[in-house]
């Protein structure tokens, strides 16, 4: 027994500090992406989420992650990897076919812009099945160079992208008239 003048033993406290935002946000995302791994059912997720959003200690919120390990931003890796190699690979055919691509040099200004297409009147005969007779044509304007498609059949394209009516092309620029493509070069 104990006498009224002694105090009962002092045991120190033990709890957890007050959770912050940030722990809880690190374990509701830890287990969102346990859920889209597949290594939680849509029960169990629901339920920990429960259990995190009402958690009021720091290891309360470990107990509710400890089996899937560490997992957060596993398949934002994964996403981000294959979105490198994609951009790569994307890369490396256009540098490819850049470097295929035969040059068609610009002319040297004149006061006429330089015919291009299958008749054999046009200044550049490309005898191609798919350029039309009349196809485009290449002339200075205002100091810059123009490219206008004259209504072909099978289209003309700069850099992938189809002419319609007239644009301004640079060197180095690839271009198409039907299926023949060049790079444009001063020299």
């Amino acid at each position: 027994m104990t006498s009224s003048s002694e105090s009962p033993a002092y045991e120190p406290h033990t709890a957890s500090a007050r959770l912050s935002d940030a722990e809880r946000d690190r374990v509701l995302g830890v287990l969102r992406e346990g859920a889209a791994q597949g290594r939680l059912s849509p029960d169990t997720f629901m339920r920990r989420m429960e259990l995190a959003l009402a958690a009021r200690r720091s290891d309360e919120l470990v107990v509710l992650t400890a089996d899937l390990g560490s997992t957060r931003g596993w398949s934002q890796r994964l996403f981000g990897a294959v979105g490198r190699m994609s951009a790569f690979s994307e890369r490396l055919r256009g540098a490819w076919t850049s470097e295929r691509l035969p040059k068609l040099l610009l002319p040297a200004p004149g006061p006429y812009p330089l015919r291009i297409g299958r008749d054999p009147v046009n200044g550049l005969r490309l005898n191609h099945e798919t350029v039309s007779r009349i196809h485009a044509e290449l002339g200075v304007q205002a100091g810059v160079w123009v490219l206008r498609d004259l209504g072909s059949t099978n289209g003309t394209t700069v850099n992938g992208r189809r002419v319609t009516g007239a644009v301004v092309v640079r060197d180095g620029d690839s271009v198409s008239f039907g299926r023949m493509g060049f790079r444009l070069s001063s020299g």
